[in-house]
């Protein structure tokens, strides 16, 4: 195997070190192994390099929601010069601590926020000044995108821009950097030969999740106000969760994909979407409907032409509801902690006067076999090619799934798709039958569940994402709230017997005292197309939980 990737690979990182540098502390580049050895939660010793950011830039940095932040550049309380120059400081501080980005934007952000800062107020677009980060799929002219695999660096200028990168720049947006994601995008963790592996900032030797695992993080740590991840199977879902932050997974239609750069392009069988990433429910309804509102389905011919239903948005949030809740999905038992969260969820979604009803998880195993299936249907050939092209290795996950199937022919790929419409259609009847659950006898609204049966684990030790990827397959909406965190004494470990390998794998990966203080998220689902509603029932089920304060609220610390 060439070795040349290597020397690829490090010209890349001293490229981008060149642009870090002027917004680096003044004593230089920091590193993770600058804590002392017994220390791994970088975020409870949040000092570390942060003393190089102002009050100001501080508190600027640490309001969570992007409509706040709006206000305060139309009033002209702050700058957009100002607010991107704070962002990108924290950001390169995080990013030295845990490997956040993978492309800078900083010269070309500085550059659009001068020119925002001197438009007249009549000129401003609905999203002037926001600072927003993408995940290193979204092209943006002048930049590299590498999804991850050293033979896609040097693309920049081969690449047309993403439609999504375009409008949010014609709103007013300014995109100051991209994020780390795992070599292929195709798992739930956030690792590759260029940029390396991502940390979790509560426990730099757990991982905060995938594919959009650098977007979670630099969320997390303040180090961006809005993002955009995508989702193929939980991408999105997944680190939301695992960090305790918010995320939103539209259906395939909705949002506009063209000009984002993925492995198996070309795939229609179950599409990736890209979606929303923030540190607030009400960010995530702000950029969603802005994104709606400027009409996506006239520049990438897939986007349903369906405006922004504002109408179905507070109807969701003024009524009681019905929700089902999906406690297992049959396949693999959720641990301690998130059953005890869900339970809690459900009791505080009843107590305010919304019924609960039972989901049974029928369907789900048969969606999740279907799904593994199309992943390989190639036989991994896309993403070999791509690892070929300059010698690197794959890194574990991605050899065991290019090298878990030989590819299928046509007609078995054909009998496949057959299999997924049969899971369509098998789900959207059990939907539409849900009513004879209910006591009042209303079909169930929304779906709660769990989004993983863990919450961080060990890094490369993630191996079960049921529990998001069967609505990748019902191409159903999903959005994920925090919903509470570990606590070694509320959630010891039990005695159990798996129901199979995998199940009895997953249970021993529960650790109550390396989990303690850890987010667990919450899903909420619903049918296609139904963004407005999913994003009203999250902002539900977080007023009854407490409201946004749990996002910094904290068990005990550890001892």
């Amino acid at each position: 195997m060439s070795t040349n990737w290597k020397a690829r690979a490090e010209a890349k990182r001293m490229e981008l070190f060149k642009v870090y540098r002027p917004y680096m502390a003044p004593t230089g580049r920091l590193k993770a192994v600058i804590l002392p050895p017994d220390i791994s939660n970088i975020f409870s010793h949040g000092g570390i390099g942060f003393e190089f950011l102002t009050a100001r830039e501080k508190m600027m940095t640490e309001e969570p929601d992007a409509v706040v932040v709006l206000g305060m550049l139309r009033r002209g309380e702050w700058s957009c010069t100002e607010l991107v120059t704070a962002y990108i400081k924290r950001a390169t501080i995080i990013t030295q601590l845990l490997n956040t980005l993978t492309e800078p934007l900083f010269p070309s952000a500085l550059a659009r926020a001068a020119e925002l800062d001197a438009l007249p107020a009549d000129q401003r677009g609905p999203l002037h000044g926001l600072p927003v980060t993408v995940k290193d799929q979204f092209h943006v002219p002048g930049s590299d995108t590498t999804i991850g695999y050293v033979s896609y660096i040097g693309n920049a200028s081969t690449l047309p821009p993403s439609v999504l990168t375009e409008m949010l720049g014609s709103l007013g947006a300014i995109i100051f950097a991209k994020t780390n994601l795992p070599q292929s995008i195709m798992w739930c963790e956030t690792e590759n030969n260029i940029f390396r592996c991502t940390y979790n900032p509560r426990s730099i030797f757990l991982t905060p999740g995938g594919s959009s695992g650098g977007e979670a993080v630099n969320l997390f740590m303040c180090g961006g106000l809005v993002g955009w991840g995508t989702d193929i199977g939980g991408s999105i879902r997944i680190p939301s969760a695992l960090m305790g932050t918010y995320g939103l997974k539209p259906s395939s239609t909705r949002l506009p994909y063209q000009g984002v750069v993925v492995s198996t392009e070309g795939q229609e069988h179950v599409p990736s979407v890209i979606g929303p990433m923030a540190r607030s429910i009400s960010s995530l309804k702000m950029i969603t409907k802005a994104v709606i509102d400027a009409e996506p389905w006239n520049l990438d011919p897939k986007v349903a032409p369906i405006p922004w239903r504002e109408d179905v948005y507070r109807d969701t949030l003024q009524r009681k509801m019905v929700f089902g809740v999906l406690r297992d999905d049959g396949v693999v038992r959720v641990h301690p902690p998130i059953k005890r969260v869900l339970e809690n969820a459900v009791a505080c979604l009843e107590a305010a006067g919304h019924e609960v009803v039972e989901w049974a998880p029928d369907g789900h195993e048969e969606a999740i076999a279907v799904m593994d299936q199309f992943y390989t249907a190639d036989g991994g050939e896309d993403i070999r090619r791509a690892l070929d092209a300059s010698g690197e290795p794959a890194i574990p996950h991605v050899a065991r799934l290019i090298n878990r199937a030989p590819a299928i022919s046509v007609y078995e790929y054909w009998q496949l798709n057959k299999r997924k419409w049969a899971c369509q259609k098998a789900y959207l009847d059990k939907w539409n039958a849900s009513s004879a659950l209910s006591k009042s006898g209303r079909m169930v609204d929304l779906v709660l569940s769990p989004v993983m049966p863990h919450v961080a684990v060990p890094h490369e030790k993630c191996r079960w994402v049921g529990y998001t990827k069967a609505w990748n397959v019902m191409d159903y909406t999903a959005g994920v709230v925090p919903g509470g965190f570990v606590d070694r004494v509320k959630d010891p470990r039990q005695e159990y017997k798996g129901r199979s390998d995998l199940d009895e794998i997953n249970w021993k990966l529960y650790d109550p005292e390396l989990m303690h203080g850890h987010p667990v998220g919450l899903q909420v689902i619903g049918r296609r197309l139904q963004e407005e509603k999913v994003l009203a029932g999250m902002q539900v089920l977080e007023e009854v939980l407490g409201g946004s304060h749990i996002l910094q609220e904290e068990v005990a610390p550890r001892d």
